[in-house]
């Protein structure tokens, strides 16, 4: 099979039909063998009926039903799970992304072999204040922080090889972030294609100003997982290290100043070097012993069902 076409959707049974017969026709017209994967991330308007509609209609046409909203990171992850396509495609299901794009992104993996290609919506129809200058400082701040030299992270339309997806694992709320998982799971072929971007044609959009806040709390999630997710005593014993250095140090001056220079002085806890003392080596400990949770918790843990299917169509 050529290409999976991945869509992860809530509430958007307006635009599904729609975007169907889009992409069907570029298959068709260059000849792709393809599956249009559906993740109804738990919608609550008939976007589920609309996808068993088109899938005993084309075959090709297969979907997934969450129990509930589990995010979109978890839709994308149980289509990557059933994808066969050499090449994945995923795409929100909004309008937004131009189908167009699909064959050119297929032929950048195929023929020029990149392990991913990220959309770049360079022109976007979205609010300035709300949309554009927010992602903008986000984008800056992804590739100070990932070195993954991309314009555009929140674009859904990429296109993956099917190495790529069967070998990450996308979680929690990192979609944002696939490129970044990709290289640090040694996928370093990355590329980028300036694609269309399109005016939302109905409803309104499921996100709000909150997914740039979430979206900097992961970032610094995902670069402590990836600088630290397999050595976390490496961070935390050497911060352990620094802090009980620095109680130990006024310790033993407080010790010798008290036993030898000055024995008639203050009290020792009437100086405030002792609360400094004290402070850095609790501080130091407990840093110490974070560090041994963490591998405790990294060496013991188990996967575990993120996320619980309903329903399945034509797999």
């Amino acid at each position: 099979m050529n290409i999976s076409v991945v869509i992860p959707l809530l509430n958007e049974q307006e635009s599904i039909t729609e975007l169907h017969d889009w992409i069907a026709k570029v298959m068709q017209s260059n000849r792709f063998s393809y599956e249009i994967i559906f993740i109804d991330d738990g919608s609550t308007d008939d976007s589920w009926a609309t996808i068993m509609t088109l899938s005993q209609k084309n075959e090709s046409v297969k979907g997934i039903r969450f129990l509930k909203n589990f995010g979109k990171s978890q839709a994308l992850h149980a289509g990557f799970a059933k994808a066969e396509g050499d090449v994945i495609i995923t795409m929100d299901a909004d309008l937004q992304d131009n189908p167009e794009e699909i064959p050119e992104l297929y032929n950048m993996i195929v023929i020029d072999k990149f392990d991913l290609v990220s959309g770049w919506k360079k022109k976007r129809y979205d609010s300035v204040l709300s949309k554009n200058l927010p992602s903008k400082l986000f984008n800056w701040a992804a590739r100070r922080t990932s070195g993954v030299t991309l314009n555009d992270f929140n674009c859904g339309l990429k296109a993956y090889s099917n190495n790529v997806v069967k070998n990450i694992d996308v979680n929690g709320e990192m979609h944002r972030y696939i490129p970044v998982l990709a290289k640090n799971a040694g996928f370093t072929k990355i590329g980028e294609k300036v694609v269309l971007h399109q005016a939302r044609k109905y409803g309104e959009t499921k996100f709000g100003m909150d997914r740039f806040i979430n979206g900097f709390l992961d970032l610094i999630t995902i670069w402590f997982l990836s600088r630290f997710g397999k050595r976390p005593m490496h961070l935390f014993g050497a911060l352990g290290v620094f802090m009980f250095a620095i109680g130990f140090v006024f310790a033993m001056y407080l010790g010798i100043d008290k036993l030898i220079l000055n024995q008639t002085g203050r009290l020792i806890t009437e100086r405030p070097q002792f609360y400094i003392a004290l402070t850095t080596m609790i501080l130091g400990s407990q840093f110490f012993v974070a560090g041994f949770l963490g591998e405790l918790i990294l060496r013991s843990k188990r996967n575990s069902s993120r996320y619980l299917i309903k329903q399945e169509l034509n797999f």
